[in-house]
């Protein structure tokens, strides 16, 4: 599944604006190729205030025995995550938004994976959805960490991949962070394939399959590097 990209970071009040921040609480520089187990940019509610925080990609769930559990579970498929012990609290208790202006995707080509950058039509910033939770380890320190929810794949995603991440709509997001009084009976219908018309896909440079190499390079267009 896909490595996510920055998000316009060094545009601090345009994200304080974006996502309903009530301020930055930290700074952070861009990334553009995260790897699951890194650290993400991801919103939650608390006490009716969006806060944004860094969580781990990769969910462990508080009643884990080891965090190694968080390396499977980056990805949580929509339709199930009722019925999967790892994910049905954080369902009902713990929705985020995990931050992004774009992702990765790999198309295979008989034996080639080639690297695709997905983002929407205009470029802005978006939230994919997402759950957490917090892991006490056995030296008393706590993880925080989050999972990308996926679903069936629009139009421009079915020849790149099978899956997709969720990406909400702007206005829906505060019902997906309303954890505490919208139950995820309501927001189930939200996790839907977003509009193709409103996304594009290109090809990439094959940097990306590595995260070692996590500069601007990595977003641009095959056809621009010659």
């Amino acid at each position: 599944m896909p490595v996510i990209l920055g998000l316009c970071y060094g545009r601090y009040g345009n994200i304080i604006k974006r996502f309903g921040l009530v301020q930055l609480e930290f700074e952070f520089g861009p990334r553009y190729n995260i790897a699951p187990s890194q650290q993400v940019p991801v919103v939650i509610c608390k006490n009716g205030n969006n806060r944004l925080l860094m969580f781990q990609w990769g969910l462990i769930p508080y009643w884990a025995k080891d965090e190694s559990i968080g390396n499977k579970l980056i990805n949580a498929r929509a339709e199930t995550l009722e019925e999967k012990p790892c994910f049905r609290k954080s369902f009902e208790q713990k929705r985020c938004l995990v931050l992004a202006d774009g992702f990765y995707e790999w198309k295979k080509e008989g034996r080639i994976k080639k690297p695709y950058r997905i983002t929407l039509q205009d470029g802005r910033p978006f939230a994919f959805a997402g759950l957490w939770d917090s892991w006490l380890s056995p030296t008393g320190q706590t993880i925080n960490s989050c999972v990308i929810i996926t679903t069936t794949p629009n139009k421009l995603m079915e020849p790149i991949h099978n899956r997709m991440p969720v990406i909400l709509p702007q206005d829906m997001e505060p019902l997906w962070l309303d954890a505490g009084t919208i139950p995820s009976r309501v927001v189930k219908g939200l996790l839907t394939p977003f509009p193709e018309e409103g996304m594009v896909a290109y090809e990439v440079s094959p940097l990306v399959n590595s995260p070692r190499n996590d500069g601007p390079e990595c977003m641009v267009p095959v056809n621009n590097l010659f």
